[in-house]
């Protein structure tokens, strides 16, 4: 291999990737493994596990599963320490674990509130922690966070989420202060809007055979007049995990077909 496709290599490097039993975490840690890397990757239930691990073996990727809530402490400390005993130090972390809850603000409770905050903010935080002692020992490391289209833009119902996904987006930036100087860069993913199971009851056609309203509303705003797909985020993960961007730190890189730079057709 030469040294410039070298650069773009995982070959031998650690990853875990938080939530990736489907959707974009998955398509991530797909990515990772064709580019070379080791896939560690949690679910909370032993059922998303071992459909999880299946479709992994479908694909023909070795990954090893770990039933973790990263919203505890005690568990992620134990996880990281068994990936490292199992695998190797980790290179390589993608915080993509996440919910969102479509609900308006003043109909939310405060513990629906708290719980997207907890799995969205509070956990990148819990999982980062434990992982960066290790990477500052080795020298390198890289972390990813999954922010999104609400890291910069607020719409009805999100307010939970915008709220995690904006703190998520500084925690990234601070990640990036505090840390550059051992040779870790942080940097975020924002994915735009996806075509995953998540995201499948917006893209539903409606009786008639139309297409759904959020449907219709999303590909007018996309210049690529699209939605994403887990695939359209490969590229630049694996660019954000490798050694190509070791002088990237503390971005936000959005994967979103164009909408953040775009006021949309007039009517």
């Amino acid at each position: 291999m030469d040294t410039f496709s070298k650069n773009f290599s995982l070959e031998g490097k650690v990853a875990l990737v938080t939530g990736a039993a489907y959707g974009i975490g998955f398509a991530i840690a797909e990515a990772y493994a064709k580019a070379g890397a080791k896939i560690a990757f949690n679910c909370r239930s032993q059922h998303h596990m071992d459909q999880a691990i299946a479709d992994y073996k479908a694909k023909g990727i070795e990954a090893k599963g770990y039933i973790c809530d990263v919203t505890d402490e005690e568990q992620v400390k134990a996880m990281v320490a068994d990936i490292e005993k199992e695998l190797g130090t980790i290179d390589i972390l993608v915080n993509n674990a996440g919910i969102i809850k479509r609900i308006p603000m003043t109909e939310m409770s405060v513990e629906e509130f708290r719980q997207v905050v907890d799995i969205d903010l509070n956990a990148p935080f819990i999982v980062a922690k434990a992982v960066i002692p290790s990477m500052i020992k080795k020298g390198h490391g890289k972390i990813i966070n999954v922010c999104s289209m609400m890291s910069e833009l607020g719409r009805e119902t999100v307010s939970a989420y915008a709220a995690a996904k904006g703190g998520l987006k500084m925690l990234t930036r601070n990640i990036c202060s505090e840390f550059g100087e051992y040779n870790i860069q942080c940097n975020g993913i924002g994915p735009g809007y996806i075509a995953t199971p998540q995201t499948a009851p917006l893209r539903e056609r409606q009786a008639d055979g139309s297409r759904h309203p959020f449907d219709s509303f999303i590909v007018s705003k996309t210049p690529a007049a699209r939605w994403g797909t887990p695939e359209d985020l490969m590229g630049p993960a694996v660019f954000l995990a490798s050694d190509a961007s070791d002088f990237v730190n503390g971005h936000i890189l959005y994967v979103d077909g164009g909408i953040l730079a775009y006021i949309g057709k007039q009517p």
